[in-house]
């Protein structure tokens, strides 16, 4: 059962009351035994544990490290350099403008 991650925990807790849902203290848990009882929905479907950015440590599904971690290419991120290319890129950029302003000179 889901785990999930709002800005704005107490109105996503509403939307589910409004559609349905059972949610806060003494709702029954059959998966989602450590969610926090003010944060656990039960629905038809399955249950939820609704946690706000503030309250990320507390999740048991996602670590804060895999939150934080860095995409893997090609996984949804768009094609282009990483910044350790960058670097060499503006290294080389730079070289280039300065050869370009002595042969300049040379010719003169």
């Amino acid at each position: 059962m889901p785990e999930q991650i709002t800005k704005h925990p107490d109105v996503t807790i509403q939307v589910l009351k409004s559609a349905g849902a059972k949610c806060g203290p003494g709702v029954d848990k059959q998966i989602l035994k450590k969610c926090p009882g003010e944060r656990f929905c039960s629905l038809p479907g399955g249950e939820m544990c609704i946690y706000g950015t503030d309250q990320i440590a507390q999740m048991t599904q996602i670590t804060s490290r895999e939150l934080c971690a860095p995409a893997k290419a090609g996984a949804g991120t768009p094609p282009g350099i990483g910044w350790t290319d960058a670097g060499a890129l503006g290294v080389t950029f730079a070289l280039g403008l300065a050869v370009g302003a002595v042969a300049l000179r040379r010719r003169r």
